[in-house]
C-alpha cells in the first residue's frame, strides 16, 4: 500500500519543475473526491498539477486497470497524487495497492463515522450517489430546469418564482453559479445580465425590479473580467480593461443603491461563491 504522505514539495519557481499528476477516483461521478481534492490542491499555488478525474470504479477489474493507469504515471521526479472517495472495501484495498501517494478520503474517516453512530456503514456506492431522497431529487432536477430556462435573461416567464435572481456584468459567473446552487441544492436560480443600457442609472433593470429582495450581485475585477472576456473577443470593447472597469463601477453602485448584497468572484471557484451567497442568509429570508 502507497504512503498517504508525501514529502515536503520543492520551492522552485512555479513552470521549472513538471506538472505533479493529481487523480481524483471514485464509484460515482467523481463530484466529491475532485472537490475535496481540489481543496487540498489549492494550498500549494506554486506547484503546477495535472489534474484527471476517472469516475464510476465499480469492480475490481476495473481497479486493476486504474492502478496500473496510476502507476505508468510514476517518474523519477514525480510522484503522482490520489485522492479517493471509492467506499467499497475490495475495489478501495485493490487501488491502494498503487505506487502513487494514496490519499483515501472516504476510508481513513468512516470507522470514526461508525464508532460515533455506533452503526455499521452500507459501504456500497448507492449509499453515496444514489437518488437517495425522491422528493429532494425531483426538486433538484426542477430547479436545473428552472435554471436553463431562466438563464442569462432568456426568459422573464415565472420569475417570481425564483428564490434567487443573480444579477451581473456579463463573464461575471452568473450561469454556473446558478447550475451549481440548482444542481446542489435545489434552489431554483435565475440569472440576469447587466447590458449597455442598465448602466445608465443606478434602477435596477425593469424586468428585476419588483424582486429587489430576491436579488444578489457577482462582480470581479477588471483585469480577470477582461481576460475573460477577451478570450471570446479578443481586441473588442466589450473585453476593453476601459469598458470592463466601466461595467463593474457603475453595477457595485447600482448594487450598493438598492442594498443588493454582493460578492467577487475573480477569484473564487463556484463552490466558494455558492457557499457565500448560501452564508448570507438572503435565501432563508426569502424561502
Amino acid at each position: 500500500m502507497a504512503s498517504s504522505t508525501t514529502p515536503p514539495p520543492s520551492s522552485a519557481p512555479l513552470g521549472s519543475a513538471p506538472p505533479t499528476p493529481a487523480f481524483f477516483l471514485a464509484g460515482g461521478t467523481g463530484i466529491s473526491a475532485e472537490t475535496l481534492g481540489n481543496m487540498m490542491l489549492q494550498q500549494f499555488p506554486t506547484v503546477r498539477f495535472a489534474r484527471r478525474k476517472i469516475p464510476f470504479i465499480t469492480t475490481v477489474a476495473r481497479a486493476r486497470e486504474v492502478v496500473a493507469e496510476l502507476d505508468a504515471a510514476m517518474t523519477d521526479a514525480v510522484t503522482p497524487l490520489v485522492f479517493s472517495t471509492v467506499s467499497d472495501e475490495e475495489i478501495r484495498a485493490e487501488l491502494q495497492r498503487t505506487r502513487c501517494a494514496f490519499i483515501d478520503l472516504f476510508g481513513s474517516h468512516l470507522a470514526t463515522v461508525e464508532h460515533v453512530l455506533h452503526v455499521n456503514a452500507a459501504r456500497h456506492v448507492g449509499a453515496l450517489h444514489g437518488v437517495g431522497d425522491l422528493g429532494r431529487y425531483e426538486a433538484r432536477m426542477r430547479a436545473v430546469e428552472y435554471a436553463m430556462e431562466h438563464d442569462d435573461g432568456q426568459s422573464m416567464r415565472n420569475l417570481e418564482q425564483a428564490q434567487l435572481i443573480l444579477v451581473a456584468p456579463s463573464r461575471c459567473g452568473k450561469t454556473p453559479t446558478s447550475i451549481y446552487l440548482a444542481l446542489q441544492h435545489g434552489i431554483k436560480v435565475a440569472n440576469y445580465p447587466l447590458v449597455e443600457e442598465d448602466f445608465d442609472s443606478s434602477e435596477l433593470p425593469r424586468p428585476v425590479r419588483p424582486y429587489a429582495a430576491k436579488c444578489f450581485g457577482l462582480l470581479s475585477t477588471a483585469a480577470r473580467l477582461s481576460q475573460v472576456r477577451g478570450e471570446r473577443r479578443p481586441g473588442s470593447r466589450y473585453a476593453s480593461l476601459a469598458q470592463c472597469s466601466y461595467e463593474l463601477r457603475r453595477a457595485e453602485a447600482m448594487y450598493r443603491s438598492h442594498g443588493i448584497p454582493v460578492v467577487n468572484s475573480s477569484a473564487m471557484s463556484v463552490e466558494e461563491i455558492a457557499a457565500v451567497i448560501m452564508q448570507t442568509g438572503r435565501l432563508n429570508d426569502i424561502g
